[in-house]
């Protein structure tokens, strides 16, 4: 029964051009071609963005956290420490 028979394709294209006429079916299947066409670039650019998130989110699942800084330099460096200033509140104080 799903079998699709040469005469039903003939059948299907008669009444397309008894609708719609002999004229306009080729700006019609033009105008089909042309939407695939956006269609498909526009699938594969979102392809190409997903695969361009996966490598961002790889990159930065592997990123490692710096190592903490000293807060006071070694002892007998001579050297004291800058305050530590909080930068929202330095740009408050400005």
């Amino acid at each position: 029964m799903g079998a699709l028979k040469p005469w039903h394709i003939a059948v299907l294209v008669v009444v397309l051009i008894l609708l719609f006429g002999a004229k306009r079916l080729p700006d019609a299947a033009r105008s089909l071609g042309r939407s695939l066409r956006i269609i498909k670039a526009e699938t594969k650019g979102l392809a190409d963005d997903d695969k361009d998130l996966a490598e961002k989110a790889d990159a930065q699942a592997a990123r490692q956290p710096l190592p903490p800084q000293p807060a006071t330099p070694p002892a007998g460096s001579g050297q004291s420490a800058p305050p530590v200033v909080d930068p929202v509140q330095r740009v408050r104080e400005h």
